[in-house]
């Protein structure tokens, strides 16, 4: 299991900065988000990706020793506006289709979030279509979908999870797993059990994970803060995570650029521990 990041949090800089900047900063891999971390491409809509410019960026990253282990599409996929939930969907498979050129073997997002967390069983049933039509572009071009659960999201909870891969069950389908988007200020105490939940249900079928840290504040609500500064049990989600998928890529979440090191050193070591 290496230690990556997400590239985005090095702000949005050209590709032929980007790549040697993560370098510099000891990461081996990548989360790519290109509208979110490419600055001299416009990827606000679909239709500039080519093989070339794929493999450009790509190459960029390695020949500065960095993989893209995984390209980001922060998109609503259930969205009830038919037309933006098309635009979306067409985002995300024109990600699948270049994925390769990229050399990533995976395009990961969330589901979308309603405003007021408010969803109904028509949304399940949309989110449904919409990964059947994903997966089967998936299929087409030889990649996966990388789906993660995250709560106030449609698709909030290892369960909620593990039913949408029953129903749709592709085997280029997998799971980006993220213990931190589990947790709630309500079930933190519980935590390890939301953790180990999340491993039986969903263990099989991870392709990547996130790190980042909870904390419960003073006045009762849940905070996100970088790895080793909260009270998450990282020494359970690291143990489950190198029982249940050794080498699967880790890509670190939420970190400023001078928390780096440390978050990564202190991933590593309880890495090197269970």
């Amino acid at each position: 299991m290496s230690v990556g990041v997400l590239a985005h949090l090095f702000g949005s800089l050209p590709y032929k900065e980007l790549a040697p900047k993560v370098a510099a900063s000891g990461f081996s891999h990548v989360q790519l988000a290109l509208w979110k971390a490419i600055s001299d491409v416009n990827f606000s809509k679909p239709g500039n990706l080519s093989p070339g410019l794929a493999n450009a960026i790509g190459e960029q990253f390695d020949k500065n020793g960095v993989a893209i282990s995984v390209l980001g599409c922060y998109v609503h996929l259930f969205d009830r506006n038919e037309e933006v939930r098309r635009a979306n969907v067409n985002r995300f498979k024109e990600l699948l289709r270049y994925a390769k050129f990229f050399g990533a073997p995976m395009v990961a997002a969330e589901t979308g979030r309603n405003e007021g967390d408010d969803y109904t069983e028509r949304d399940w049933s949309v989110m449904k279509a919409t990964l059947e039509e994903l997966a089967w572009e998936a299929e087409k071009w030889g990649v996966f979908v990388g789906l993660e659960a995250a709560h106030g999201h449609l698709i909030g909870s290892a369960p909620e999870l593990a039913r949408m891969l029953e129903e749709v069950p592709s085997s280029n389908i997998g799971v980006v797993i993220d213990p931190g988007n589990l947790l709630t200020a309500a079930n933190f105490a519980e935590q390890d059990h939301v953790i180990e939940e999340a491993f039986e249900l969903l263990g099989s079928r991870i392709i990547a994970a996130h790190a980042k840290d909870r904390i419960l504040q003073d006045s009762g609500e849940l905070a996100t803060v970088t790895a080793g500064l909260g009270q998450m049990n990282y020494e359970l989600y690291m143990k489950l995570l190198n029982q249940y998928k050794p080498h699967v890529h880790i890509i670190m979440e939420e970190a400023k650029e001078h928390q780096m090191a440390q978050s990564k050193a202190y991933i590593d070591g309880i890495r090197g521990r269970v």
